[in-house]
């Protein structure tokens, strides 16, 4: 055992004064998809449905105790990590002021207010979050508060270690494998500490978003990097930067035990899990499920824990999901289709399509001065192999089309 071991077996019985141990299941349709004996450590499950609860416990807990002086907590963040500063200052009965910016979805901002209470101010601040970091940090400056930082903080790594301290007690035996999501890397590094010391047999594998890759960017750096562009999609782990700290505890790291996994793939894992398991699971909490895809021949025969890390997933999304789901999977397309404006151009065109191909969506706009029309088409089918027959009959039809379904830069304005 070392120093930062007793640390988390410290923070994780602290985090029993407040939940009980998130579950660690067994899962029977993965584990026979994969051919492995596959368990999901259920941190979606715990009180503010992810694990961002245990470094805000953690950290504000060992706050108090050195400085009990201190009764303003600050944090800036549109999502899981101010919820579970909320719920901890309502614990504690401190006062929280929580930055979000400006464009947060209603429903995040409702369930921080709820968790908080009295306990909290919520404040609105800042189009992107950039913005909404400086005016927390300035306030917290100014009035004299602990800002808790949701990832680059000793205390919150120790925190997030309690995961995989429940996971070595709740196990017969360590895992092979354990799949990790990475957004700023605090979970990974007291993960990876904790296992390291523990378990050094155990293999870790990490997953990233492709939009917003900052680990394996900064592996390939040797120091942290902030991205030039990030994708907000995974919003749970959509960071530009690494920290500091977290990135000392995985530098070390394989670059090939990095994965990075494509958002619209992300959504046809949470469309899985919710249609087939039940299991509700936000983009990052989907993370390390998605791995498998991409681990197949090397989970095989072994015993892997995935860990889902959140399962705030704001319903309102689903048809975005569904809808990248959709295209990941090749079953729905986006034409732009070059129409002869004469009687019966339209039945021709429909009578193109096969029996299990669906329109979606059809906008039409006749231009009377021109000889033909232009059609924006979405097309819904059961099999990606139904398009290869569509493109043929469309070719020998003599119909002029452009498939823009992946074309973003298109896509952005029109589908």
């Amino acid at each position: 055992m070392t120093k930062f071991t007793d640390k988390a077996h410290s923070a994780e019985h602290l985090m029993r004064t407040l939940f009980p141990a998130t579950p660690l299941q067994r899962n029977d349709h993965l584990s026979e998809l994969y051919e492995a004996d596959i368990w999901l450590k259920r941190e979606d499950l715990s009180p503010v449905r992810s694990y961002k609860i245990r470094g805000a416990l953690n950290a504000m807990a060992k706050t108090r105790s050195a400085n009990p002086g201190v009764s303003v907590f600050v944090c800036a963040s549109a999502g899981n990590h101010a919820q579970g500063v909320a719920f901890v200052c309502r614990h504690f009965g401190v006062k929280g002021v929580i930055f979000m910016p400006v464009t947060t979805p209603q429903q995040k901002i409702d369930k921080t207010r709820i968790f908080g209470g009295d306990n909290v101010e919520i404040r609105l601040v800042g189009d992107y979050f950039d913005n909404t970091l400086a005016e927390a940090m300035q306030f917290c400056s100014d009035a004299g508060g602990h800002f808790l930082s949701p990832f680059d903080d000793h205390d919150v790594i120790e925190g997030q270690a309690s995961v995989a301290a429940e996971i070595i007690e709740q196990m017969p035996s360590p895992p092979d494998m354990v799949l990790l999501p990475v957004g700023g890397g605090g979970l990974s590094a007291g993960v990876t500490r904790y296992l390291r010391d523990v378990s050094p047999e155990t293999d870790i594998r990490y997953v990233e978003p492709a939009g917003a890759a900052s680990l394996t960017v900064a592996l390939r750096a040797k120091a942290p990097v902030k991205l030039d562009q990030v994708n907000n999609f995974v919003d749970g782990a959509a960071v530009a930067q690494i920290g500091q700290l977290t990135f000392d505890a995985l530098k070390k790291t394989p670059t090939e035990h990095v994965l990075t996994a494509p958002e619209d793939r992300i959504c046809s894992t949470i469309v899985q899990m919710l249609n087939v398991e039940g299991v509700v699971l936000e983009p990052a909490g989907a993370l390390s499920i998605d791995a498998l895809k991409d681990l197949r021949a090397e989970v095989k025969g072994k015993t892997v824990v995935c860990v889902t890390s959140g399962g705030n997933f704001d319903f309102e999304r689903l048809p975005e999901v569904k809808e990248r789901s959709q295209r990941y999977a090749g079953l729905k397309k986006y034409f732009l289709l070059r129409l002869p404006q004469r009687p019966g151009a339209l039945r021709d065109f429909l009578e193109a399509l096969g029996p299990d191909d669906d329109i979606a969506r059809f906008e039409y706009l006749k231009k009377s001065a021109r000889n033909f029309g232009s059609v924006l088409i979405g097309i819904e089918t059961r099999t990606p192999e139904n398009f290869e027959t569509l493109y043929a009959r469309l070719d020998t039809g003599g119909f002029v089309y452009s498939d823009i379904t992946n074309d973003e830069t298109i896509a952005e304005f029109v589908v």
